[in-house]
């Protein structure tokens, strides 16, 4: 059972502390920190947040966690102080989370959600306004492999990895990273960093800002590159990225992220160890250039290839989320790609599009069936994800597909003729979703015009732009079906069956024969990308709006045909299929990544096919079988096809997407009214307990006994405050000034205890209550507290100090209320603050929201020679320390060794200039009731500063 003491001792609720803390992590030149003032709880209303969920009395504790255990009284300084209420069904609870605002920073948005306790944490600064050079922790995209003449940086070409070299691998390398920090110089200030997408089906941004990273290092030490992490603790956090399966299942985003600024070291020190591998791994030895190497699945250095299309694919999927975030939030990027030319045309009107005149007719052209053999060989020389591998032959028979992919123009009649408000068009998960999202036309269209008038201008990544209806739409694969439906209904399909969507084998017919599966098996340059940077893919007779070649769709018509006569066969936009992702016969996981794939093969993804403008690397290529649940959007739109024989589809399970209901189990509704309830962590329950723990000698008066007294009693474990004081003296800090520092002093006793040793005690804590009660205390006032007897019984007790604390030792004291993660704060600007001979630190690390905050502070608050003594039983919860910044209690996640605290506050103290010289373990005991104590068994280490 965890206790209420380690409950209790730190600074702050973690919604205070990421809103209002700085720490001492390297920023960027011109970065400047924010500067932290002291919140009185008692001067500051805590707004609250109280969230109504479906869950059983039964799992209270694990939802609550320990607060649950300890009946709702905590403070604490890693999470929101938080309670629990069942309604009379023992169903619903009530969990209210509290937290505090600084003045200078409360706004009615700052109160309103959980993912904004991320914000206002020093970095907004440095990320407002144009990125400088500085941003990018490779090379800057002027100086990038793949910009042109003009600084604009696009894709390189594919690499032919039957021909690598060093400076090859190193130049796509750059290619890759540059272009995606570029993508990320596109969002304006902190918030974008954090705020969850519209859906919430997705993680923020930060996430993907240290996932792409934290890739390269996880799949390298699986192949056997490297031999150890860059920063296992990030490597854990940010490995697993989501495709969320339900569309309504919006409560993954509501963390505490490591900041930008911290992530953006973390990115540093990633592009140094893989520009280091490329440089001098023996598996890469080309002689100088002169012998260029074979990178095969075989391969180790296949994971750097992986590495470099994993990146690729986050950066069209983060384009998408950017296209969704409030436009006030980006910014467009300098060098980044132009939009197509045809945005600039200024005849572009809002509304009422014609045919003919604002966008193209869409006939629907013959093609003559064929068999399509699938599958990418083993041995062709470019990165190929598992489930390109393999074979299958399909029978495509005759079919009708629209010239091109249907248009803004096309789809603005089935929205002006209610197609969004009429549920027969819609598959039954299709209408639940509209209506869950309360869509009423495409998500990128905007609304400019009264509503009825259907008027609309277009969202591009960084932009808002007037409509062009000549554009393809963005749908999901809902909208697509809806609208299939709807033309049949309205016009009537060329054939006796109804309009569909395209299927994968039927596109490979319609690409040009050029660029086709057949082709490039026989030539490796007829697969596009393997040969075209994104500068040229604009031109020629076989040119297209892939690989970057612009930042924007185009007109459907803007570029050549086919041999089929069909246009847009690759790049512009993804097309949805009628086939579910699945596995080609012989199809195997490659080791290093054995989850790409197969989660996904469950009859409840769609392909896509053909790629869009972001589409890079092995996304654009002929080989390419990508994938996204039904109600994703990924700059997609769809063909629309006709044919008298059935769909030469593939899927897993009969029916497509019309069943896939999804499941909403939980019912989650936000109060976001500020409460006026009291803080539970300053409750007088737990101020009681916290006194009978600081003075155990307490109700010696009254004779009552701080344990009740049987054979083998563990009276060992009291006097835990006075014992961790004890032991800094008993380490012998050297004496430069005779001052010592008590960090979460709670009421105390602690730090009467080190007042008999050292001229001068500066000691706080977040708890005012506490606080307050140490000062009265101090001041000769008599107190009284309550022990807990039985159920309702209790017994008021008197306060009674430690021998030898009497007033003139108590004066030495000075309280005040204050921030454990603020230590590097008070040591530059607290007046009287300074600096110690000794700092004890008991039960707290494995409370605080940031430990590496306080512990970062020790070189500037103790003196040469001075002890520090840490107390913890390294108790991590979520509910108090984000996992990012757990110091260990995890498993590595390529090795899966434990990761131990201890070794690692090891390493940290003695990089900080700390020397171990004490280690124990310290036993503690909390009295609940006089039956009923928490025995807990701490770690004590003692640290010189040398």
């Amino acid at each position: 059972m965890i206790s209420a003491a380690m409950l209790s001792r730190s600074a702050s609720s973690s919604l205070r502390m990421a809103a209002n803390r700085a720490t001492s992590t390297i920023r960027p030149t011109g970065h400047h920190p924010m500067r932290l003032r002291s919140i009185t709880t008692r001067q500051h209303p805590l707004p609250t947040i109280t969230v109504h969920r479906k869950i059983h009395r039964k799992n209270a504790s694990a939802a609550l966690g320990t607060n649950a255990i300890i009946n709702k009284r905590s403070k604490s300084s890693g999470a929101a102080a938080a309670s629990m209420e069942f309604d009379d069904d023992d169903t619903t609870a009530t969990t209210t989370y509290v937290s505090s605002t600084d003045d200078d920073l409360a706004t009615a948005r700052t109160r309103q959600e959980a993912w904004m306790v991320n914000l206002n944490r020093g970095d907004n600064e440095w990320l407002t306004g144009p990125r400088s050079n500085e941003w990018y922790t490779g090379k800057s995209p002027k100086d990038c492999p793949g910009a042109d003449s003009h600084g604009v940086l696009r894709s390189l070409p594919l690499p032919n990895l039957s021909n690598v070299t060093r400076q090859a691998a190193l130049e796509y390398f750059d290619n890759s990273w540059t272009l995606f920090e570029m993508l990320f110089a596109g969002l304006k200030g902190e918030e974008p960093f954090y705020r969850p997408p519209v859906h919430g089906l997705r993680h923020p941004q930060i996430f993907y800002y240290g996932h792409t990273p934290c890739l390269y290092i996880n799949k390298l030490r699986v192949a056997g590159v490297l031999e150890k992490p860059v920063n296992a603790y990030f490597e854990s956090i940010f490995e697993v990225g989501v495709d969320e399966m339900l569309w309504d299942d919006m409560h993954k985003n509501d963390m505490v992220w490591p900041k930008v600024s911290e992530v953006y070291e973390y990115r540093k020190d990633v592009y140094d160890t893989i520009v280091d591998a490329i440089k001098t791994h023996p598996c890469l030895d080309d002689k100088g250039g002169a012998e260029p190497v074979t990178v095969n699945q075989d391969h180790p250095m296949w994971a750097l290839f992986m590495g470099f299309e994993h990146e690729r694919i986050h950066l069209e999927t983060s384009s998408v989320l950017f296209r969704e975030t409030p436009i006030e939030l980006v910014q467009t990027p300098a060098h980044f790609p132009t939009l197509h030319p045809s945005v600039y045309n200024t005849t572009s009107k809002a509304t009422q599009p014609v045919e003919g005149e604002d966008f193209p007719a869409n006939q629907m052209i013959a093609v003559k069936g064929n068999d399509i053999k699938l599958g990418k060989p083993l041995d062709f020389p470019s990165y190929g994800w598992d489930n390109e591998y393999g074979e299958r032959t399909m029978n495509v028979p005759d079919f009708y597909a629209s010239e091109h992919m249907v248009t803004n123009g096309e789809f603005w009649q089935f929205v002006a003729d209610g197609g969004y408000r009429n549920e027969k068009y819609w598959c039954e998960d299709g209408w639940a979703w509209r209506t869950h999202r309360n869509l009423k036309w495409p998500f990128f269209w905007k609304q400019v015009g009264p509503a009825g008038s259907h008027e609309y201008g277009l969202r591009t990544i960084f932009e808002e732009v007037p409509m062009r209806w000549d554009w393809p739409v963005d749908v999901t694969y809902y909208e697509s079906k809806a609208f299939c439906k709807y033309k049949s209904e309205r016009d009537g399909s060329p054939t006796s069956k109804p309009y569909r969507l395209l299927t994968e084998a039927e596109h490979q017919i319609i690409r040009d024969p050029r660029h086709s599966l057949d082709a490039a098996r026989e030539d490796v340059s007829a697969d596009k990308v393997m040969v075209t940077a994104g500068s040229e893919f604009a031109y020629g007779e076989t040119a297209a709006n892939l690989n970057m070649a612009y930042s924007s769709s185009s007109p459907v018509d803007a570029f050549p045909p086919s041999e089929s006569g069909h246009r847009d066969t690759i790049g512009n936009n993804w097309e949805w299929t009628e086939d579910h992702f699945n596995p080609l016969k012989n199809f195997e996981v490659h080791h290093v990544y054995d989850d790409f794939s197969t989660p996904c093969f469950d009859g409840k993804h769609s392909m896509i096919v053909g790629g869009s403008f972001m589409s890079t690397g092995d996304e654009a290529s002929v080989f390419a079988r990508f994938h996204f649940r039904p109600h994703f959007l990924q700059h997609s739109g769809f063909r629309l096809v006709a044919s008298e024989e059935d769909a030469p589809a593939t899927q897993l399970f009969p029916g497509s997407f019309s069943g896939q209901a999804a499941a909403r189990d939980e019912a989650e509704e936000v109060d976001l009214s500020p409460s006026s309830e009291d803080n539970v962590y300053e409750s007088d329950d737990l101020l009681a307990m916290y006194l009978g723990l600081h003075f155990p000698l307490s109700g010696s008066k009254e004779n009552v006994n701080p344990i009740m007294q049987h054979e083998h009693a563990p009276t060992h474990g009291l006097r835990f405050p006075q014992r961790v004081a004890e032991l800094v003296r008993k380490l012998e800090p050297e004496t430069t000034n005779n001052r010592a520092l008590d960090v979460g002093c709670a009421v105390g006793g602690s730090s009467f205890e080190l007042a008999k040793s050292f001229e001068h005690v500066e000691a706080f804590d977040f708890s005012s209550n506490f606080v307050e009660a140490a000062k009265r205390i101090q001041s000769g006032e008599e107190l009284s507290f309550r022990i807990p007897v039985e159920g309702e019984i209790s017994e008021e007790v008197s306060v009674v100090n430690e021998p030898g604390v009497d007033s003139e030792v108590m004066k030495r004291v000075n309280f005040f209320q204050g921030d454990a993660c603020a230590l590097s704060e008070y040591a530059n600007s607290k007046e009287g603050f300074g600096t110690f001979d000794a700092v004890m630190l008991s039960n707290l690390l494995c409370r605080l929201p940031d430990p590496m905050a306080a512990l970062n502070a020790m070189p500037k608050i103790v003196n040469k020679g001075g002890v520090v003594v840490m107390v913890t039983p390294f108790t991590w919860l979520e509910e108090f320390t984000p996992k990012s910044k757990w110091l260990g209690g995890f498993h590595d996640p390529v090795s899966q060794e434990p990761l131990y605290s201890k070794d690692n506050l090891k390493q940290i103290m003695e990089s900080l200039g700390f020397e171990k010289i004490h280690e124990e373990q310290m036993p503690l005991v909390i009295r609940e009731h006089q039956r009923k104590y928490q025995y807990i068994l701490s770690e004590a280490t003692g640290w010189r500063r040398m």
